[in-house]
């Protein structure tokens, strides 16, 4: 080793030094955020779902705004009150007749249970008959007394953890709709300032998509709830208003909400007769049939498309890390991240010629 040589080495060991601790220090920041992150998952799951929600309420008052003199805020306050009529009326309308037939549909489900249980000869987890011949002593009914106290107390935290957590999903929607460029901004000066430009333009590409989905998964949701009525009134089953309402709501979520809108249509069909539920196994076949290959197509065409196999595994990995509210919301955040995955990273980093939905 020369003479410069020999100088020089503990000044590259301090360079090394100085670019261990820095990958260090970066590796720890990463490592705090994500742990933070992890955190407040929950309350960072509400938020997206107030992000949803405040897409569709600017969807829904950028005609009234551009039709009228009336500002944004004004025209959300209309949206708003106009939602309310909607509900109060369509509760008067169809309420008691609703009602009634939830009532009915919750009556007649314990018993197309058993059904299923005598005809499967299986017992179900909480269906089990009564020991010793139908005599429980003093202290199984105390047992039996504080369980279903139990199941009472935790199906009522239950409702409302899901109560307060809708409401403060409806709020924060409207505070987003309120100012959208103000909570964007507050997002693009969390990046460098040399990369502003690119996020923002990723943001707005993504809620222009998100809009688009939004749209067509409300049409398809409203038309399976009609079809999956129509078919079950005509099959003869009870509650066909609240087995459509039912299926339509699910549809929201994908590849299980359509299996799960259709259980309890199947339960009651079970309860009249084996023709009964081959009709209505075979009309639930036809309307999912109907709605992927020519409602979803034909929305797809003029909205957005997002591959089913993305959607699948997403819905499957969101659900296993973040439970049921990660199942609802799984759609809205696999399209977001598919348009800025496609467009900042795909496109921009990569190079690739790729077709970003909610772009033109």
């Amino acid at each position: 080793m020369d003479r410069a040589s020999w100088f020089a080495l503990p000044e590259r060991r301090g360079d090394m030094v100085r670019f261990m601790l820095t990958l260090a220090l970066a590796a720890a920041r990463v490592y705090v955020a994500l742990f933070f992150a992890w955190s407040i998952r929950e309350a960072l799951l509400l938020a997206f779902a107030s992000v949803v929600g405040a897409v569709f309420l600017l969807a829904a008052a950028e005609p009234i705004q551009r039709r009228t003199a009336l500002s944004r805020n004004w025209s959300l306050a209309l949206v708003g009150v106009l939602l309310l009529l909607l509900l109060s009326g369509f509760l008067w309308l169809l309420g008691n007749q609703l009602r009634s037939q939830m009532i009915d549909l919750t009556g007649k489900l314990p018993g197309a249970i058993n059904s299923l249980q005598q005809t499967l000869g299986i017992s179900l987890p909480g269906q089990g008959g009564q020991a010793n011949g139908g005599s429980i002593g003093l202290s199984g009914i105390g047992s039996g007394i504080q369980d279903l106290f139990g199941s009472l107390v935790s199906l009522g935290g239950t409702v409302v953890t899901g109560l307060s957590s809708l409401v403060l999903v409806i709020v924060g929607a409207f505070f987003l709709a309120g100012a959208p460029d103000l909570y964007r901004s507050g997002v693009v000066m969390l990046f460098p300032k040399d990369q502003h430009a690119r996020i923002d333009d990723a943001l707005v590409t993504a809620g222009r998509a998100l809009h688009l989905w939004l749209l067509a998964q409300l049409i398809a949701m409203a038309m399976v709830g009609v079809l999956v009525c129509i078919g079950t009134w005509l099959i003869g089953l009870s509650a066909p208003l609240a087995l459509g309402l039912f299926a339509g709501l699910l549809e929201f979520i994908p590849v299980v909400g359509p299996i799960l809108g259709a259980v309890p249509a199947l339960l009651l069909a079970m309860t009249q007769s084996g023709w009964a539920v081959l009709w209505t196994l075979l009309l639930f076949v036809i309307v999912q049939q109907i709605e992927s290959n020519l409602i979803m197509p034909l929305i797809q065409r003029r909205l957005v498309e997002i591959p089913p196999a993305l959607l699948l595994f997403a819905l499957l990995a969101i659900g296993l890390l973040f439970g049921m509210i990660g199942v609802v919301i799984a759609t809205p955040l696999t399209v977001v991240l598919y348009v800025l995955v496609k467009k900042l990273y795909v496109r921009e980093l990569l190079g690739e010629e790729t077709q970003v939905p909610g772009e033109g």
